[in-house]
């Protein structure tokens, strides 16, 4: 059972990001400040959930969070700055484009640099235990396996509609095949 808050004086964001142990593509986080009364009986962590459940409940975190903002970094910006910054920066984009200034930030993991002004709380596996990270959780990854379906059009080889740029046998095979792209992170090991 998900808590639903960590305290009740201040909003708080729940910040969580997905596609950070991925070859290719965007690390994409998600901010959700959510009511205090928010309760869905499917709302778990997103990796936990099928596509079909994560796809439901993407709308209605949508429509009934006090606010919510999805950011991505590049994998350049990846190369540059390494997965786990770039995942923090992925976050802190996404407060930023919050339209609900919040109180406290629960953070996914046990990483993150603070935020301005705001206080924040790393829960190691904080998407199966408060409700506001698992809907980032959600966001974060519905949001990141949208852009991957398109980008699989480009790139068919690649079968990033399938594997969403994880390292699968047949992307490993795609890439020493015909090579990496421009969506391919040059710093992982991607053979």
């Amino acid at each position: 059972m998900l808590e639903p808050f960590h305290q009740n004086i201040v909003p708080e964001a729940g910040c969580d990001e997905a596609g950070r142990g991925c070859l290719a593509g965007p690390v994409v986080a998600a901010a959700v400040i959510l009511p205090n009364d928010f309760y869905h009986p499917l709302l778990n962590d997103s990796k936990q959930l099928s596509k079909k459940e994560r796809e439901l409940l993407r709308p209605v975190i949508e429509k009934e969070a006090v606010a919510w903002a999805v950011a991505e970094c590049s994998p350049q910006e990846i190369d540059e700055i390494n997965i786990l910054q770039a995942s923090i920066l992925a976050m802190h984009r996404a407060v930023d484009q919050l339209t609900v200034k919040p109180g406290l930030l629960l953070i996914d993991g046990n990483r993150f640099k603070p935020y301005p002004f705001v206080q924040h709380l790393c829960v190691v596996k904080g998407d199966s235990k408060y409700a506001s990270i698992a809907a980032a959780s959600v966001l974060a990854k519905t949001f990141r396996d949208e852009q991957m379906e398109k980008l699989a059009q480009e790139y068919p080889d690649y079968l990033w509609h399938k594997n969403a740029g994880y390292p699968t046998r047949a992307h490993r095979a795609a890439i020493e095949n015909i090579g990496p792209c421009c969506w391919h992170r040059r710093s992982f090991r991607l053979l």
